[in-house]
């Protein structure tokens, strides 16, 4: 089987790096090739995210126009995958009845058998299971074109922070074998990848297993990848402040290829929102880390994240968090208005802040 496939992704680095694994399969497994144009695809593949309610209704906007093309030609298969496809299940394909595959982040591997399932006339296939590392041991070996490359060292998370369907939509924490890292960078490096951002939902929770058995944390895991011949410079996202441990800050200190940036989403400064929240610390914990983390690497460029209008946040709560801004002084932050995700916690508290406060 041969044709063409088109991608659109929505959402972190993390679908960012699952995209290109759907076309590297797509490719090895049935000789499809990347069309930029939607007119000419024989599939088309949304990889969708559903941190906010209005991403998540931004995939059925975009499945509205697709549909439209469908009409045109009837041969044409639509997939949807990423955390709308592993959150909404079955009810996507109810809501949207012409999509053909609908498949979650831990099955993108299998989408070729989908496919040919598909194509055989047997009609739509859903699969948002969670066979964790199963996911990368299907995988095709990693191919760039770029300086820069994506790679997932874990993911999951256990962290159940209240407003965050992460762990509903992608499971469970769980860390690939170390070597499996160490070897899909040191082929980047081969072909040209000077760059690698390690990617996982919660990163600095990294624990993976080492070929004698021993256990890496993420700052051991940046110390071997800095020693590739190649690499120049890492990345690593998205960041947690509980697991932000003291040998990722001595990291920052004695690994000059760890780029002189810090993304760490604290979301409030208000301690009585954070226990809301469910982060596992507070507001001076936070502060301690970004203190000892400066000490560490002078001159750090820090941003973070930040919910506003969190159920139950008060004026006084939010003059904490503003308060916190000031004072570490962020170079970037980022602030969204709270949304409700079904099934969160968070959900079920009575939002009572007004929109226009």
């Amino acid at each position: 089987m041969s044709g063409k496939v088109f991608i659109q992704t929505h959402g972190c680095q993390m679908n960012e790096y699952d995209s290109s694994k759907m076309l590297d399969v797509l490719r090895s497994d049935l000789n499809m090739q990347v069309t930029n144009s939607e007119e000419e695809a024989d599939l088309l593949l949304l990889n969708t995210c559903s941190i906010r309610e209005k991403a998540q209704e931004k995939v059925f906007s975009q499945l509205g126009r697709w549909r439209k093309l469908k009409l045109k030609n009837p041969e044409l298969m639509i997939g949807v995958g990423g955390c709308v496809a592993s959150q909404e299940g079955e009810a996507l394909k109810q809501r949207a009845p012409y999509v053909d595959v609908v498949f979650g982040p831990q099955t993108l591997h299998r989408l070729p058998d989908m496919v040919r399932n598909v194509k055989s006339k047997n009609g739509a296939v859903i699969d948002i299971s969670f066979p964790e590392i199963e996911k990368f041991d299907h995988l095709p070996k990693p191919q760039s074109d770029g300086v820069s490359a994506f790679v997932s060292v874990m993911e999951g998370c256990s962290k159940y922070c209240s407003f965050c369907v992460v762990p509903y939509t992608r499971g469970e924490e769980f860390s690939r074998p170390f070597d499996d890292v160490i070897a899909e960078v040191a082929a980047l490096a081969e072909q040209g990848v000077r760059e690698v951002n390690l990617l996982g939902q919660n990163v600095n929770a990294y624990r993976g297993e080492m070929h004698d058995g021993e256990i890496a944390d993420l700052a051991l895991l940046i110390h071997y990848v800095a020693a590739i011949d190649g690499i120049d410079r890492i990345r690593f996202t998205t960041s947690h402040p509980v697991e932000f441990s003291d040998s990722l800050i001595e990291a920052f200190a004695n690994v000059p290829e760890l780029v002189n940036h810090l993304h760490l989403p604290v979301q409030s400064g208000a301690d009585r929102i954070l226990a809301l929240m469910k982060r596992g610390h507070t507001a001076l914990e936070y502060k301690s880390k970004i203190r000892r983390l400066r000490e560490a690497r002078p001159g750090i460029s820090l941003s973070s994240d930040f919910i506003i209008g969190f159920p139950g946040e008060t004026e006084e709560d939010f003059e904490q968090t503003m308060k916190l801004i000031e004072t570490l002084g962020f170079d970037h932050s980022f602030s969204f208005i709270y949304s409700a995700r079904p099934g969160t916690p968070a959900a079920s508290l009575p939002d009572d802040v007004p929109l226009e406060t």
